[in-house]
């Protein structure tokens, strides 16, 4: 793909992205705004451990292989379904599996009444399997904006669902029809627009190809996967129910901001690179421009938003979530360092060295493991264990950064000098507004000003300092929109 063809198309996937990360993160915040209000945290806590085993057997039904037939140049149909039916499997031996430990799993963790929504939460890793094919073949395409549509459908439905059945006193079942009907209708229409459907064959030869390379992603996954769920496995087990609520809500919303911002950009870059990845200069740019401009906008973002937790959190939640704020302004710093993480893990992933992704995270979750025993069963902190994480997170940006020093000639410090104006920027933003929190006047009222003097200043002085990613953004918006004129 030419260089010009393959700008403008990752231009569209970007906007199509930004479309459905943007438009289905507000969809969802407004269901568990309203699920919030209607359930207990300690529900929540609930369902934060019964999602430990949909997560990491998530990880393991992909096994990498979703990655390996969007970095593949050589993928046929046969492929795709040799793929589906190895995924298919996995899906229902892990399914039979859970179905028969759940009531060992709520037992240990003193929860017997999710052994039922367990086993039917459970059922989204054999859907998963089916739409991890789908995704690829989209990402292999370009073609997002079916992701796009699929995605916001999925949000609509799931939520109008989940809210029912939480107004009707469905309690923690709520949750469990609000996770399994978003995947369904995923799906679902994902199936009405991608024109694939698995055939009866198996090509043994190529799905030993495609594994060797999935195989290494697999590893790192589970074990990414793994440490992730364990948080929420020794907080559940140590202390309780609600606290493990309060520490997960104050994660989860940190996290859709940086899945949204972050989201955009990284699938569509992991496309990009694999379409250019003989041209290693190519590859460097590309990856310079995912950095920099993700870190542009998630910086400020997840200042402003722990600028403003405590009011947000009480007009949203209610006063009976505020004591997850610090845990939301904890995380907000961990989720500010996603791009450093995900763009340099895209590189290697788009370039086909799935080998070094697998070590780093080998590295990464000796270092983060130690971490989190120490917080958790020495110290027997809620702050302190998040407060680990933190530590972990800065730890994991020399570690993840490290390689494409060699790999595409990106070194950790150019990445540092890359991203300084982000968060320069964003220090003297939250300078300017953070004094305002003195001022006589209601939460909502107190989060739109600061919000608005945040914002202003940090264009402001981005437009008065001509930083690179302002001009850039500008002018990618307006070509944009140019054409669309045109």
């Amino acid at each position: 793909m030419a260089e010009r063809d393959l700008k403008t198309t990752t231009i569209k996937s970007l906007f199509w992205k930004l479309f459905e990360q943007g438009g289905t993160a507000v969809v969802t915040l407004v269901v568990q705004v309203v699920m919030a209000r209607l359930l207990a945290p300690a529900e929540f806590g609930v369902l934060a451990i019964m999602l430990v085993f949909v997560n990491v057997g998530n990880v393991i039904v992909q096994s990498g292989l979703n990655t390996a037939i969007i970095h593949d140049p050589d993928v046929t149909e046969r492929d795709y379904s040799t793929v589906f039916w190895m995924s298919f499997t996995i899906s229902v031996v892990l399914y039979l599996a859970v179905f028969v430990f759940s009531p060992a799993i709520a037992g240990f963790y003193q929860i017997e009444s999710a052994i039922t929504p367990l086993r039917v939460l459970v059922l989204v890793l054999i859907v998963n399997s089916y739409n991890s094919i789908q995704e690829a073949i989209v990402a292999r395409n370009f073609e997002f904006q079916k992701t796009s549509r699929a995605t916001w459908a999925a949000a609509i439905v799931s939520g109008v669902a989940g809210v029912w059945a939480a107004n009707a006193g469905a309690g923690l079942w709520a949750l469990v029809i609000q996770q399994l009907l978003q995947q369904i209708t995923k799906c679902t229409v994902l199936a009405l627009q991608v024109p694939w459907k698995p055939q009866l064959v198996f090509d043994r030869a190529r799905a030993v190809v495609l594994f060797r390379f999935g195989w290494k992603l697999l590893a790192s996954g589970v074990m990414d996967q793994a440490y992730q769920s364990l948080s929420s496995l020794f907080i559940g087990a140590v202390f309780n129910k609600t606290d493990l609520g309060y520490v997960d809500n104050g994660k989860k919303y940190p996290y859709y901001l940086g899945a949204m911002l972050d989201g955009t950009i990284q699938p569509v870059m992991l496309s990009a690179v694999s379409s250019v990845q003989d041209n290693i200069e190519h590859v460097k740019r590309l990856t310079r421009r995912a950095l920099k401009t993700s870190t542009f906008v998630i910086i400020p973002s997840m200042t402003a938003f722990a600028l403003v937790a405590e009011p947000l959190v009480l007009i949203l939640f209610g006063e009976k979530w505020l004591p997850c704020v610090p845990f939301l302004r904890m995380y907000c710093f961990i989720y500010a360092l996603l791009p450093i993480h995900t763009t340099n893990l895209q590189v290697l992933n788009g370039m086909g060295r799935s080998d070094l992704f697998l070590k780093l995270e080998v590295y990464k979750k000796i270092i983060g493991l130690s971490i989190m025993c120490f917080t958790v069963f020495v110290m027997r902190d809620l702050y302190v264990i998040v407060g680990g994480y933190i530590i972990n997170g800065i730890i994991a940006t020399f570690i993840n950064a490290a390689p494409n020093k060699k790999v595409i000639g990106y070194s950790y410090a150019e990445q540092i000098r890359d991203i300084l104006p982000a968060f320069g920027l964003a220090a003297v933003a939250a300078v300017a507004a953070a004094p305002l929190s003195g001022l006589a006047m209601g939460p909502l009222a107190m989060v739109l000003v600061q919000c608005v003097v945040f914002s202003v200043v940090y264009l402001a002085v981005a437009a008065i300092l001509r930083v690179e990613e302002f001009t850039y953004l500008v002018n990618t918006a307006m070509g944009f929109v140019r054409r669309r004129k045109g």
